[in-house]
């Protein structure tokens, strides 16, 4: 099944190629330090640190959008023109199917990583830039992941991106809702409880994005190695959530 998978992947990663993805995030890097450069000229102070931040959020942005929206697209594609069904009438199994997408799309994702945190080199040091580029993979690894999900629960392109987009802002954002949850200031009502409790149920089934890829790392050398270690185990932990969830709903489905 390994090998079969691995051959999927590879499908996989040079259709990605094909659609000239490489060419487009190379676009949105000139895009990006042109932007950002401008914009950091209209800063009174710390114009090379406004640049960088405006640059790092760009790149990091883009990087996810166009990630879920190539694997939502390509499996919505390949549902329609009834590729799916023609890859399982061969001898191979729906595990083997998915993980070759996942890998594929794994692969695909460090395309992105590896030129974005490259720039990024040359804008602060290499070993914040590296931290920042392994983030940045681990990151788009759990968004590919659960865009898969997104697809073989919805099948259809506007409402499994609707999804991703919800999953990545309320992931992005989850530590900022239990904070203001839990506000001190917040009157102590009932509905104030409960949606405080509603909060930090949420926040027990994402992953803490907000952790990952951080801006200031970049800006002020506040990375170090140790701060990596419990995003790549949340990683983990969220991509086998992730992918046995994803397992599951095809499995059930009748194709």
């Amino acid at each position: 099944m390994l090998r079969q998978a691995s051959t999927i992947a590879y499908y996989t990663l040079l259709e990605a190629l094909r659609n000239r993805l490489i060419w487009l995030f190379g676009l949105i890097m000139v895009v990006g330090v042109g932007v950002s450069a401008f914009l950091s000229e209209l800063a009174i102070m710390e114009s090379g640190q406004i640049q960088v931040a405006l640059l790092a959020v760009l790149l990091r942005i883009s990087a996810v959008f166009l990630i879920a929206t190539f694997v939502v697209t390509s499996l919505v594609r390949e549902f329609n023109d009834k590729g799916l069904e023609l890859v399982l009438a061969l001898p191979l199994p729906r595990a083997g199917y998915a993980l070759g997408k996942l890998f594929g799309f794994a692969a695909l994702s460090l395309v992105p990583a590896l030129l974005f945190g490259g720039l990024m080199a040359f804008f602060t040091s290499l070993l914040q830039a590296g931290l920042w580029t392994i983030s940045l993979l681990a990151e788009l690894w759990i968004v590919a992941a659960f865009s898969l999900l997104c697809v073989l629960t919805f099948s259809q392109v506007m409402a499994a991106l609707s999804a991703v987009i919800t999953f990545y802002l309320l992931a992005r954002s989850v530590t900022a809702l239990e904070l203001i949850g839990n506000s001190p200031f917040a009157p102590g009502t009932l509905s104030q409880k409960v949606i405080s409790i509603v909060i930090e149920a949420i926040g027990l089934f994402l992953p803490r994005l907000d952790q990952f890829t951080r801006t200031e790392w970049l800006v002020y050398d506040a990375g170090n190695w140790s701060g990596l270690v419990p995003l790549l185990i949340q990683t983990g932990i969220f991509l086998a959530l992730i992918t046995s969830a994803a397992m599951f709903d095809f499995y059930r489905k009748n194709q």
